[in-house]
């Protein structure tokens, strides 16, 4: 599937069976993730076979069950950090669904298992993505209506509207989907507004949007 395919399919699951990430898939995976780390400077770790994380209250309370792969969304402190673990995270996100495998950002409901990664100095764990084979495919959620996320002076070009379509079908925590695009010209900003882990989710709005307007027809302003 190509990446506008795999952003339609990809909805959040919380519930996994058995089935290991193995052979060609956990190389293609790993591989995507070192490349990403490499581009971006990010040093996300992706661990396996490790039930822990997802065995506390909170993640019952959270509804998982069955988790026992994850992403490990980690960089360095720095302006910015939170946005970029979006942004790659969502990358990689999406390579999984090409690869077959199921997946849900998860920001507080699971436990730090401080062995299972490693945090360098200068480093933090922002948050993690919880991976596998999902017992289901999740369900779709509602979206805004594309006029309440977007501004723009003028006409609004097709490449802009496919854009937004595609930033709202991201992921964002509690499905609040608060961020806002505005067009100037060919230029496009995107700024997160206040609640929990916005920047992180505009990360991931960002990495949709470019996605569904094709990088070739904008530049992202400031």
């Amino acid at each position: 599937m190509d990446l506008m395919e795999a952003i339609r399919e990809r909805h959040s699951v919380r519930s996994y069976n058995a089935k290991a990430i193995d052979g060609n898939v956990k190389m293609n995976l790993l591989s995507y993730i070192e490349q990403c780390n490499q581009e971006s400077g990010l040093h996300m770790q992706l661990i396996m076979n490790e039930p822990k994380a997802f065995d506390g209250f909170m993640a019952h309370y959270g509804k998982f069950s069955g988790v026992r792969n994850y992403i490990a969304m980690i960089g360095k402190k720095e302006p910015g950090l939170e946005e970029k673990c979006g942004y790659y995270g969502e990358k990689v996100v999406l390579k999984a669904q090409q690869l077959g495998l199921n997946t849900c950002w998860v920001a507080m409901t699971y436990s730090k298992v401080r062995t299972a990664f490693q945090v360098e100095k200068g480093e933090k764990l922002c948050l993690v993505i919880a991976i596998g084979y999902g017992e289901t495919k999740g369900t779709e959620h509602k979206v805004k209506q594309p006029e309440a996320v977007m501004k723009a002076e003028g006409p609004v070009p097709e490449w802009f509207q496919k854009g937004i379509e595609a930033a709202l079908l991201a992921p964002t925590a509690m499905n609040q989907q608060k961020f806002c695009f505005t067009l100037k010209g060919n230029s496009v900003t995107a700024k997160a507004g206040t609640g929990f882990y916005t920047k992180i989710d505009l990360g991931i709005a960002k990495c949709h949007f470019e996605i569904g307007a094709g990088r070739e027809n904008f530049s992202w302003g400031l």
